[in-house]
């Protein structure tokens, strides 16, 4: 399948050729970033529950390894292919140079709806899977975390596969384990919660602050979408509307957060089966249309499209899914006046407390909560002010400006390590 089949690897091009168009970048630097260092297949043949055999299509990408090892989510989701995990790998290069982290860009995924699976078939794909790409990941190498699709489960049956195969306990080539095997305090809620700073760092911008009348739609009530509605509406923000693949739901006077949760997580509850006096059942079409004051699609990529775009009516988009809006969308909404917060900036939560379970996991000494999220903040400070910055200097539109910050520090990488063998 062509690299350039998805319209997230074809907006991911885009992007960077606007940053470097806008930053003078350096065409040899930027004709490297266009193509992903190593990409790989493996087929996964698992024996059933019923004793037939079924073989599922794996990949795993590594874009670019300047600033150190790969580091990216594995997905479990029925679209995989080569073209979205290798736009997905170059989002991480740019996230991961973005906020500052030793890390290089990479993502992995099999095709497969892990829903059709029992738990016996899911371990028997995720330890062969662990098994075909086992000798280009590890500590120094690729270090994998969840995604869509898989948790905390999926990577203890990772770590262990490949801990098996060394000898010994490798807790550093996994993030987003269990607390129990060297997971990290934070790290469940950390994406969420990142992307909640962020809205508030927009709000400090704008001179404004979150309180009861601020109005938020989330499109995607799941890792991301969950803790981000919790922390926000700790803040006294109403969370008008939720979605999942099912549907919507939305309450005008704001919905009850942690019912919602309680029903989502415990109950294992579809949005379409929560009933409650006074919510009223929309489609996810529907929410991305409300007039909200903050909108966050946390699902997928491309759902706020040239189709459905006019009819966007948030003043912020959080953008807590990798690449939600096109690049036509991010046009017409950024010369609207819509404040777009990117994704390499806005989700990197995740990324940025997988690096402090890694750092944590090598050094055999852990942190407190209270440490993980002080840092966790301080470094999106940072990294906003700086997307900021970029923004007004190149007068660009937030999303560029993200990615042109990101590209300058690639670009002084690379020109220092230079091309191999020259």
């Amino acid at each position: 399948m062509p690299l350039y089949h998805s319209q997230l690897y074809k907006d991911s091009l885009a992007q960077l050729e606007n940053a470097a168009e806008a930053m003078s970048a350096d065409p040899n630097i930027v004709e490297r970033l266009k193509y992903p260092k190593r990409a790989i297949q493996v087929s996964i043949p698992i024996r059933l529950d019923d004793g037939t055999v079924k073989t599922f299509e794996g990949y795993r990408v590594q874009h670019n390894l300047t600033l150190g090892p790969g580091k990216g989510g594995i997905r479990f989701h029925p679209h995989v292919d080569l073209s979205e995990t290798t736009a997905l790998a170059m989002l991480m290069t740019f996230k991961c140079a973005l906020v500052g982290l030793p890390l290089g860009g990479a993502k992995g995924g099999v095709k497969v709806d892990p829903n059709d699976l029992s738990r016996q078939e899911l371990q028997g794909l995720t330890r062969r899977y662990a098994m075909e790409i086992g000798p280009f990941v590890g500590p120094d190498k690729d270090i994998p975390a969840p995604d869509i699709g898989t948790d905390k489960q999926t990577m203890a049956w990772f770590m262990d596969t490949y801990s098996q195969v060394q000898g010994y306990a490798a807790h550093g080539v996994v993030t987003g384990k269990p607390i129990s095997i060297g997971g990290s305090l934070g790290r469940e809620a950390a994406t969420g919660k990142g992307v909640a700073y962020c809205i508030n760092f927009a709000y400090d911008k704008m001179d404004k602050e979150i309180n009861h009348s601020t109005t938020v739609a989330i499109h995607g009530f799941g890792k991301v979408g969950v803790p981000a509605a919790v922390d926000l509406s700790e803040q006294g923000a109403k969370i008008v509307a939720v979605s999942d693949h099912t549907g919507g739901v939305y309450c005008e006077q704001g919905l009850n957060v942690l019912d919602l949760q309680e029903f989502c997580s415990k109950e294992k509850g579809l949005l379409k089966d929560y009933t409650r006096a006074g919510v009223e059942h929309i489609s996810n079409s529907d929410l991305l249309a409300l007039e909200v004051d903050v909108l966050i699609p946390a699902a997928i990529d491309s759902v706020i499209t040239i189709e459905n775009m006019e009819q966007v009516k948030a003043k912020i988009i959080a953008e807590g899914a990798n690449g939600p809006l096109t690049k036509e969308a991010i046009k017409y909404l950024s010369e609207k006046g819509v404040f777009i917060i990117p994704d390499i900036l806005c989700n990197a939560g995740g990324v940025i407390v997988s690096y402090f379970e890694w750092v944590q996991g090598l050094a055999h000494f852990f942190w407190d909560e209270d440490q993980i999220n002080k840092t966790l903040h301080s470094i999106l400070k940072n990294a906003f002010a700086e997307v900021v910055k970029k923004s007004e200097h190149y007068k660009v539109d937030m999303k560029t400006a993200a990615m042109c910050a990101a590209l300058a520090k690639l670009e002084a990488a690379m020109k220092l390590r230079g091309l191999f063998p020259g």
